[in-house]
């Protein structure tokens, strides 16, 4: 019998994020990370983006577990949503496995502990029809793993982000005789991280930029604002390493910051001295030429809280005149423009900018001579570049052929892809799709907000409102009461009094022309009256605003009442013609204790029968029985 192997893309590709990826060996499917990405401009209101779901409802029963490579946000971040509905197992190394409890208790209050397994580089877990295995690589975060699936055909290699840095630290170096074990026995497919592929100059080593932050902080003579990403723990290492170096406190914000970093302590993986932290209230006592504040943003994310600084809304702190604000984390294209924009906010505040990316190329992620070393060393059969847009895919692409691959080798793929290996023709084609859509996250909705609900969100950014509010009587089939328009976004109502009124002889032309030809339809009169608005609106001002018309009728609650008094009449009527012979009860004479008929009985300040006048009726109560 013939194994089946199938790859299957969820997400992750053609785009920045959202990493998930899958591989199905017989009745086994193996689940490769499970991220998020977050919005651009053009999604308006959505919080965050992650895989689609659907991929869990047609395949959890044959998911054997999912293997993350490390903790950062596009690895992690669709964990709280996944497992919420699914008992699905998840592995991951120790730190990579705190920060996914991190993010399942954000928005799961109960998490499921049971489900998170820990293991290491030299772990191997041997399932049914596979076994999985993992090797250390080079990140931004420590313990990162890239994972290698042992199938029947060979390994399938998946990277993770990586990147390749002889100088990193023990925590961050990548295995090397690992990958050459990997090569020995046959690697069938490799899916690897394509984010840096256009990079032409190498990544700096660790230890140079580590060397410029600390020249920063020493030739700086006001306060820090450092702006980091807070799950980019090497970063994180370096900045307090220059704020020791140079003489100065550092100042954690935020809750997410503070638990990665307690975490990280915790293991081992972050040196913090002795006095090193303060808490808010000392920024008061601390000189300014001490303090480093470190911003790390709502989910990890610093542009938006600098924003707030710079306009003076942030809950703690203001920019203000000589501060320095060191981005040290080298933005993604996605975000370059909003950079642009919160810096030029930052100047007019009074401060200053430098960005790490502009003076020293470094990243988390391979440049292209890293991508052709790992292609010369590990020799696959078929390349998969994952991770990253549609151009850096590409690039990637032309990196390994250069390195020596076949041109037909390298499949470039969309969200949704399912490729099945065919072992006698030994090559990879499509076959059935998989689900690959995205599930847009906004607020506690899970998937509620599609492509109707944004582009009825970037009408309204865009041309604004239009309401329109009706009341007819569609017995007599008239207009009741004389149309009442409004909008928001749309036009200044003062000055386009003539447009309102045009507006308001459109409606009840459109109503009208629906009482006279068609028979009457609720959904058909409110369709007629926004389509005649609509035409109208854009003809007088080439806009095309969110028409809302709202058609009342008059007289709907009276014609309830009288259905009502109706029933209930011809209940009573039912009542009084029972049967002759049926027995009349009647209610015995209640003795009138006391009180004349209609007399009030005295009440409390506290709104209860005084104890005082109840003891009285009491009593006049027993004198009358005793007189009788």
């Amino acid at each position: 019998m013939t194994d089946k192997i199938r790859l299957m893309i969820v997400s992750g590709v053609r785009e920045q994020g959202k990493d998930m990826f899958a591989v199905q060996v017989n009745d086994e499917i193996f689940v490769l990370d499970a991220g998020l990405k977050y919005p651009d401009s053009s999604l308006f209101g959505i919080d965050v983006v992650i895989p689609d779901l659907d991929f869990f409802a047609e395949y959890g029963d044959r998911v054997a577990g999912i293997f993350l490579t490390h903790g950062h946000a596009d690895s992690i971040g669709a964990l709280p949503y996944i497992l919420r509905q699914y008992d699905i197992p998840v592995f991951g190394s120790q730190l990579t496995i705190e920060l996914a409890k991190i993010e399942v208790q954000r928005e799961n209050k109960t998490r499921k502990n049971g489900l998170f397994h820990v293991i290491d580089a030299e772990t191997e877990i041997d399932f049914r029809n596979a076994s999985v295995s993992f090797f250390h690589t080079t990140h931004s975060i420590p313990d990162s793993l890239g994972i290698d699936i042992h199938t029947p055909a060979g390994e399938i290699v998946y990277t993770g982000d990586f990147k390749f840095d002889p100088t990193a630290s023990e925590h961050y170096r990548t295995d090397m005789d690992r990958l050459a074990e990997i090569e020995q026995k046959g690697v069938l497919a490799l899916l690897a991280d394509s984010s840096n592929a256009e990079a032409a100059f190498p990544n700096a080593a660790e230890q140079d930029v580590a060397d410029y932050v600390t020249n920063v902080f020493r030739n700086t003579p006001g306060r820090i604002i450092v702006a980091a990403k807070g799950s980019n723990l090497n970063r994180v290492q370096e900045v307090l390493d220059a704020a020791k170096a140079t003489g100065r406190k550092v100042l954690l914000t935020g809750r997410d910051l503070a638990k990665i970093v307690r975490t990280a302590m915790k293991l081992g993986y972050l040196e913090v001295a002795d006095g090193l932290l303060m808490r808010v209230k000392d920024l008061k006592t601390t000189p300014k030429e001490k303090t480093v504040i470190l911003e790390t943003g709502r989910m990890g994310e610093p542009l938006q809280s600098l924003e707030k600084m710079a306009n003076n809304r942030h809950s703690m702190i203001n920019i203000e005149k000589g501060d320095l604000v060191f981005i040290a984390t080298t933005p993604s294209h996605a975000v370059e423009t909003m950079v642009a924009q919160v810096s030029d906010m930052v100047y007019r505040a009074g401060g200053t900018v430098i960005q790490l990316g502009l003076n020293v190329h470094t990243s988390g992620h391979a440049t292209g001579r890293d991508l052709q070393l790992l292609v010369s060393t590990l020799k696959p059969k078929f390349l998969i570049p994952v991770i990253g847009e549609y151009r850096l895919m590409e690039v990637h692409k032309e990196l390994a052929i250069r390195a020596g691959m076949k041109r037909e080798n390298v499949i470039i793929t969309k969200n949704g892809d399912c490729l099945e290996y065919d072992a006698k023709k030994k090559r990879f084609y499509l076959t059935s799709p998989v689900p690959g859509e995205d599930i847009m996250i906004d607020g506690s909705g899970v998937g509620d907000v599609g492509n109707i609900v944004l582009r009825d969100r970037e009408v309204l950014s865009d041309d604004g409102i239009f309401i329109a509010v009706v009341t007819i009587d569609r017995k007599k089939k008239k207009i009741v009461a004389e149309p009442q328009v409004t909008s928001r976004g749309f036009v200044y109502i003062k000055a386009n009094r003539q447009l309102m009124k045009d507006a308001i002889e459109v409606i009840k032309q459109a109503i009208q022309n629906n009482f006279e030809h068609k028979k009457f339809d609720w959904t058909e009169l409110k369709q007629d009256v926004r389509n005649d608005l609509e035409k109208f609106l854009y003809k007088q001002t080439n806009r095309r605003p969110v028409v809302l018309p709202v058609v009342m009728e008059v007289n709907q609650n009276r014609h309830r009442i009288q259905q009502k008094n109706e029933a209930k009449k011809e209940q009573n009527q039912g009542q009084n013609s029972k049967p002759a012979n049926k027995k009349q009860t009647k209610k015995p004479n209640r003795p009138n204790r006391g009180r004349k008929v209609g007399s009030r009985r005295p009440v409390s300040k506290k709104g209860h029968t005084g104890k005082n006048v109840k003891k009285q009726v009491a009593k006049k109560t027993q004198k009358q029985t005793d007189n009788e």
